[in-house]
């Protein structure tokens, strides 16, 4: 499976990040902590040098917590803040405004050796599509400021949003890069919803999804679908998940296009347990 999806807008959106860069303090990046190095645009490390950085473990609800506290202690090593969130639950960004302050503790410290005083910290909200980025202002800021949705590209350009007299964020578009070199980070992307399903074969696709949990979370298809998946293809096991789930088209016909969609959108949701798809040192 080949995957690319670099919409024109994407374009235009990194142009104007490159042009409010200037204003920035701080980088906050949102990755999906299932997949955190995939879901890390690699063009965010050029356009935030020289600035200060945070990362958001998104979606750390959904990941294998062992994994969480390593990818943590990765990111910390390189000289970047870390907070794991879910952006859903208000209660996991109490964290959040003091990490922001610690992270932008030298400029805080230059504002006040020149008397300014009480200068908002300005920072750059990024990640890639569906990552969370919207979601994790609105319940940060505890009001609707910016768009969600449950696909990728709601977010079509820059907005300001002033979240108290010390801290404003600019929430940023969803931006990939235009060729994925290594097919692994578009097929993990692919899985968590980050590229649009339009261009995508569910059926090879949920296949995929099946040989990473037997590999990885043996015994993962088992507890949530009732069957044994030991010395099965994964055509078979989508046939089998049909069948659990009554997938038929008229005649009887097992419908496995609506039973990739229904594991996809199980994995997507948590719904097969706490999985995360790479880890440290891979």
């Amino acid at each position: 499976m080949n995957i690319q999806w670099y919409p024109g807008h994407m374009t235009k959106a990194k142009r104007a990040m490159k042009e409010d860069i200037k204003l920035i303090d701080l980088v906050i990046e949102l990755v999906d902590a299932r997949v955190p190095l995939s879901s890390r645009n690699p063009d965010i490390d050029s356009l935030a040098a020289g600035k200060a950085r945070m990362v958001l473990l998104n979606k750390s609800d959904l990941a294998d917590e062992r994994l969480n506290a390593q990818w943590a202690a990765w990111f910390e090593a390189k000289g970047i803040h870390v907070v794991k969130i879910d952006a859903r639950n208000k209660g996991t960004l109490k964290q959040v405004q003091g990490v922001v302050q610690q992270a932008c503790r030298d400029k805080i410290e230059r504002d006040r050796k020149r008397g300014i005083l009480n200068r908002p910290i300005r920072t750059m909200v990024v990640g890639i599509p569906n990552v969370g980025k919207s979601t994790f202002i609105n319940s940060f800021a505890g009001k609707a400021c910016a768009k969600t949705g449950n696909k990728p590209g709601v977010t079509k350009g820059n907005q300001w949003i002033r979240l108290n007299k010390t801290l404003e964020l600019l929430d940023t578009p969803g931006i990939l890069w235009p060729r994925f070199d290594d097919q692994s980070v578009g097929l993990k992307l692919a899985l968590i919803g980050s590229i649009n399903d339009q261009i995508l074969n569910k059926d090879e696709l949920a296949g995929q999804c099946i040989r990473i949990l037997k590999e990885q979370y043996p015994g993962t298809l088992l507890n949530r679908f009732d069957l044994e998946t030991e010395d099965k293809e994964p055509a078979a096991i989508l046939e089998d998940i049909a069948r659990a789930r009554s997938c038929l088209m008229k005649g009887g016909e097992l419908d496995v296009a609506r039973a990739s969609a229904l594991l996809l959108d199980d994995f997507r949701a948590g719904k097969l347990g706490r999985v995360t798809l790479e880890q440290p040192g891979e």
